[in-house]
């Protein structure tokens, strides 16, 4: 039973990461076409939900937000948040 629980949250945490990657390189897409965007709510939306190093990753492969402190800030800080939480989980049910 542990190990489905895993299976899914390390499922979960990949899928989540890759989206939070994904928007970040389709809202920069969308910001040199000017055309309509992502907003950032929904961007710090998908890192609250568990895509934070996939967002933080996209901000500096794609270049994006990286000028807004509360990104620069933000990202990192929910990033911690997620990866003090995961290891609880971890320790705690697995540990």
């Amino acid at each position: 039973m542990h190990l489905n629980f895993l299976s899914i949250i390390v499922f979960y945490s990949f899928i989540m990461n890759i989206a939070g990657l994904a928007v970040m390189g389709i809202d920069k897409s969308r910001a040199k076409r000017h055309v309509w965007r992502i907003p950032e709510a929904t961007l710090f939306l998908v890192s609250l939900l568990g895509g934070s190093i996939g967002t933080w990753g996209g901000m500096y492969l794609f270049r994006h937000k990286t000028k807004h402190w509360y990104f620069v800030i933000g990202m990192p800080v929910i990033g911690m948040f997620h990866m003090a939480l995961a290891g609880y989980v971890f320790f705690r049910f697995f540990g």
